[in-house]
C-alpha cells in the first residue's frame, strides 16, 4: 500500500489533467482530482473535495495539494469534516510539479511525511526554508570539495525529459543531503527538465550531506537503468 494523492483546484480540467500526468509516473498510487464546482464553473467544491478524501482514504496516508488561496481554505475546511483526517497532509507546493514529485514519492514506497517533502522541495532553495546544508564531515572528502561526486551517461533515448526529472527530483526530496546535478538543484523537477540533456550527456552529479553517498547512488541507479525507459 502506498500513501495517496489528492489534487484541488479551481479548474476541472487542470485537476484532471495534473492527476492524469502524475497516474503516468505513478501508476500504483491512488490520485483523486477535486476541481471545479459541482455545477461546472470555476471555483472549488466542499463536497468534491470530500468525495476524493473518501475514495483516497485506506492507503497509508493523504497528502493533498492545491492551486490557488481559496482551494487551501476549501482543503483545510474538507480536513475539519472528514472522518479520519489524522494521517491527511496539506502540502505548500506549486500544483502541477508538486503532484507530480509527490506522486514519483509515493510510487518509491515513500511514509506520508516524506511525500510532502517531496511535493513541497519542487518550491526551490529560493522559496523553501529551512536550515542551511550541513557542512560536510571529516572523512573521504575535506576542504572545498563535496563529499561525494559520481559522472553518470544518459543512455535512454528520451534523456532528461519529465519522467526521468520527477524520479530523481523525488527520490532525492526524501534524502538529508544536498545534490547538485550539473549545477543546478537535484530536486527541482524545472531545473532539471531546463538543462535539456539529450542522450549521451553526462550528469554530474555532487552531493553533501548525511545521504550524500546514498543520493549519488540513486541518481546512478536511475541513469544507468534508463529510468526504466527504452
Amino acid at each position: 500500500m502506498t500513501v495517496s494523492i489528492v489534487v484541488v483546484s479551481h479548474s476541472e480540467k487542470i485537476a484532471d489533467g495534473a492527476a492524469e500526468l502524475a497516474a503516468q509516473m505513478a501508476p500504483d498510487v491512488v490520485i483523486r482530482a477535486a476541481g471545479g464546482t459541482t455545477d461546472g464553473r470555476i471555483g472549488t467544491s466542499l463536497e468534491k473535495v470530500l468525495a476524493a478524501l473518501e475514495q483516497a482514504s485506506g492507503s497509508d496516508g493523504t497528502v493533498v495539494l492545491t492551486d490557488l488561496g481559496s482551494a487551501v481554505m476549501t482543503a483545510e475546511s474538507a480536513l475539519e469534516f472528514a472522518g479520519d483526517a489524522a494521517g491527511v497532509l496539506l502540502a505548500d507546493a506549486p500544483l502541477v510539479e508538486g503532484v507530480v514529485a509527490a506522486s514519483v514519492a509515493a510510487q518509491g514506497g515513500a511514509d506520508v511525511q516524506a511525500v510532502k517533502r517531496a511535493a513541497e522541495s519542487v518550491r526551490g532553495p529560493a522559496q523553501q526554508p529551512g536550515p542551511p546544508p550541513q557542512e560536510v564531515p571529516e572523512g573521504p572528502a575535506t576542504g572545498e570539495g563535496p563529499a561525494f561526486t559520481g559522472d553518470f551517461e544518459l543512455i535512454n533515448e528520451a534523456g532528461m525529459h519529465a519522467r526521468p526529472a520527477a524520479k530523481i527530483a523525488g527520490g532525492l526530496s526524501s534524502l538529508d543531503a544536498e545534490v547538485l546535478v550539473n549545477g543546478v538543484d537535484g530536486t527541482s523537477m524545472t531545473a532539471l527538465m531546463m538543462l535539456a540533456a539529450g542522450k549521451g550527456a553526462v550528469l554530474h552529479v555532487e552531493a553533501r550531506g548525511v545521504d550524500a553517498e546514498r543520493a549519488v547512488n540513486y541518481v546512478g541507479g536511475l541513469v544507468q537503468a534508463g529510468f526504466g525507459e527504452p
